[in-house]
């Protein structure tokens, strides 16, 4: 049984449940459990990262970072955003990097993605998780770095 593993929140603003993300893969847990998180509307932000490890995957939209037992953790920001490019996108650490908790990614101005009427809903899943294996916070909001769901 692997051990539980906390997930900090990439982003801060409101926690969304990954049914209520406005993307099926997302929604339907395809790709793993987890959880997402809308920020302010309009106001750029930081992406940390959700847990410590490796980044093995690095997109202007999205990354994954396996943390030390082995499993992946991706952060999707924003829903259709890969369609930008990387427009309001400027990622701050390379693919191969070991970066902590909490450490910034990537900046993020969604000027772009909201005039493109894309959702900046972010989910944040463990892949390959089972469904409705994280355990969400009990909190509205959370500010980047806290602890936005726990797995196992």
């Amino acid at each position: 049984m692997a051990q539980s593993l906390p997930v900090q929140a990439p982003i801060g603003g409101s926690v969304i449940p990954l049914a209520d993300v406005p993307d099926p893969v997302f929604a339907g847990q395809m790709v793993g459990s987890g959880a997402a998180v809308e920020p302010p509307a309009g106001v750029a932000f930081d992406v940390v990262s959700p847990v410590a490890g490796k980044v093995v995957k690095m997109l202007p939209h999205a990354f994954v970072v396996v943390e030390s037992s082995g499993r992946g953790v991706l952060t999707h920001v924003g829903i259709d955003t890969v369609k930008l490019k990387g427009e309001g996108f400027k990622v701050l650490v390379a693919q191969g990097d070991v970066v902590g908790a909490g450490e910034p990614v990537m900046h993020v101005d969604p000027t772009a993605a909201l005039a493109a009427g894309y959702s900046m809903v972010s989910p944040v899943v463990v892949l390959d998780s089972k469904p409705d294996t994280a355990t969400l916070v009990e909190a509205a909001k959370v500010t980047a770095g806290e602890l936005l769901f726990t797995l196992g």
